[in-house]
C-alpha cells in the first residue's frame, strides 16, 4: 500500500482579513472568529487538537486571543498533535475557482469578471437563442433563495429559467426540477459556458435547480458547477503523470472541470461529502482524496446564518475525531483547510477576503508545529504533491512552495 492524502476543504472558512481586505470592501471579515465569539462553547475538540487555536495571528489564537482564554476549547494542557497556520492568497480575487486553482500552483493575476448591473444584453440574447429557452427573468445580482421566491411563480408559467450573479464571477441558472427538468437546466449551462468566453470567462456556470413546496420553493442539492479548464500546469496533473490518482469528492471535479481528476462523485451536502469521503478511505489504498464541503459556504455563510454554519462546523469536527481518525493508516496524512472566507457575521451575502486557516496531521509527522503565515494557497498543494509523488515538477506556469521538510 502506498501513501495518501486526504485533503479537505471547508467551503468559505476562512481566518480573519487579509492585508487587502479593504479592496474588496472585506475590512473586519473574520469567518471563524466571528462564529467563535458569537459561540464562545462551540465544540470544536478535534480540531483543537490539531492546532486550531494556537494559529498565529486570528482573532481565536489562545495567547493573543480576545475572547474566553479560559474557555474549555483552549485548555493549556491539551495535547496538540498537529500542524497548524494560516495561508495568504497570493491571487486576485474571493471566489471558489480562484482560492481552489491557487491551491493546486494556479496564479489568477486578473480577477475573473464579474458583473454588478446584470449580463450585457448581447450575451443574454444569444443565451435565449441559442438555449431556445424563450426569455428569462431576473439577471441581476441577488441571492438564490431570494431571486426564487421573487420570480417562483411566474418561472412555473412560462418555463423562462431564472438568471442572476453576486458579487462573485457567476453566471447562475435557476429553474424548476418538475417545470424544466434536470437535464435541460444542465443543457442550458453548457450552453452559457460556451457563450461565456474570452473577456466574459467567468469563473463558473452553476445550475441552480428546485422543486415546489407547500411554503414556496426550496433549492435542491442537485447543483452543478461548470468551471473554466484550468492551466495543466498543476498538482493534480503532475499527479497523474505519475499515475497518481486524484478522487474527487463533492464539487471538486467540477471546479476544475475535472481536469487531472480520476474519478469523482457529487454529494448532497456536507454529511454526504464527509460520508463519500470514508468510503473512498475505506475502498483506496493510495492516492489523493480531495473533499470540498460545501454546506458551510452554501448554506450558512452566504444565508448569514451564524448558528447554522456553528453547528456544521461542530458536526465536522465531531465526524473528524470519530470517524476519520481512527481508519487513518500509518502513512495517511489529513489537511484540512478553507478556500476563501464568508463571515456570516459580516454586511452583505457574499465571500469575504480572508486567510484560510491550515490543519495537518498524520501518525508519522511533527507534532505541535506551528507553520506561521504560508506564502500561498499552492504551498499546500506543492506539499501533497510532494509527499504523494517524492518530487515536486518544475514547470514556467505553476506557483508554490512545498513545506514537506517542516513537518516531517
Amino acid at each position: 500500500m502506498g501513501k495518501r492524502v486526504i485533503w479537505i476543504v471547508l467551503d468559505s472558512a476562512g481566518a480573519g482579513e487579509m492585508p487587502d481586505a479593504d479592496r474588496y470592501g472585506d475590512n473586519g471579515a473574520d469567518t471563524f472568529g466571528h462564529i467563535l465569539k458569537t459561540y464562545p462553547d462551540a465544540k470544536f475538540k478535534y480540531m483543537s487538537k490539531l492546532g486550531l487555536y494556537k494559529i498565529d495571528g486570528t482573532s481565536f489564537n489562545n495567547k493573543d486571543g480576545i475572547f474566553l482564554k479560559k474557555s474549555s476549547n483552549t485548555k493549556e494542557s491539551d495535547e496538540v498533535i498537529g500542524c497548524y497556520g494560516k495561508a495568504k492568497e497570493m491571487s486576485n480575487g474571493k471566489d471558489t475557482t480562484t482560492g481552489h486553482w491557487e491551491m493546486i500552483g494556479l496564479y489568477t493575476k486578473i480577477p475573473f469578471p464579474t458583473y454588478p448591473d446584470g449580463f450585457p444584453k448581447d450575451i443574454i440574447d444569444e443565451f435565449i437563442e441559442k438555449t431556445g429557452c424563450g426569455g428569462v427573468y431576473g439577471n441581476k445580482v441577488a441571492s438564490g433563495t431570494v431571486i426564487i421566491k421573487e420570480y417562483g411563480d411566474e418561472h412555473m408559467d412560462t418555463g423562462y429559467p431564472i438568471v442572476y450573479t453576486s458579487a462573485d464571477s457567476v453566471f447562475q441558472i435557476a429553474a424548476s426540477e418538475e417545470k424544466v427538468g434536470l437535464d435541460n437546466l444542465y443543457r442550458m449551462c453548457e450552453i452559457a459556458r460556451e457563450i461565456l468566453q474570452g473577456d466574459n470567462n467567468v469563473g463558473r456556470v452553476i445550475a441552480r435547480p428546485f422543486v415546489s413546496t407547500k411554503a414556496g420553493y426550496e433549492r435542491t442539492t442537485n447543483r452543478r458547477d461548470y468551471a473554466l479548464p484550468p492551466d495543466k500546469d498543476n498538482v493534480l496533473v503532475h499527479l497523474e503523470e505519475k499515475n497518481i490518482k486524484t478522487y474527487a469528492v463533492g464539487k471538486i471535479g467540477d471546479i476544475f472541470n475535472n481536469v487531472g481528476i480520476f474519478e469523482g462523485i457529487h454529494t448532497n451536502g456536507n454529511t454526504d461529502g464527509m460520508d463519500k469521503t470514508i468510503e473512498y478511505m475505506n475502498n483506496v489504498d493510495e492516492g489523493l482524496i480531495f473533499t470540498n464541503l460545501v454546506d458551510f459556504d452554501m448554506k450558512y455563510g452566504h444565508r448569514r446564518d451564524v448558528a447554522g454554519y456553528k453547528n456544521a462546523l461542530e458536526e465536522f469536527d465531531k465526524w473528524l475525531g470519530e470517524k476519520l481518525m481512527p481508519i487513518m493508516k500509518d502513512e495517511d496524512i489529513v489537511i484540512i483547510n478553507a478556500d476563501h472566507g464568508c463571515d456570516p457575521t459580516f454586511k452583505g451575502t457574499d465571500h469575504t477576503r480572508e486567510y484560510i486557516p491550515v490543519l495537518i496531521y498524520g501518525k508519522n509527522l511533527k507534532k505541535d508545529t506551528n507553520l506561521g503565515v504560508i506564502s500561498s494557497f499552492a504551498d499546500i498543494g506543492k506539499t501533497v504533491e510532494e509527499y504523494l509523488s517524492g518530487s515536486i515538477v518544475k514547470d514556467t506556469h505553476s506557483i508554490g512552495e512545498s513545506f514537506l521538510k517542516r513537518i516531517i
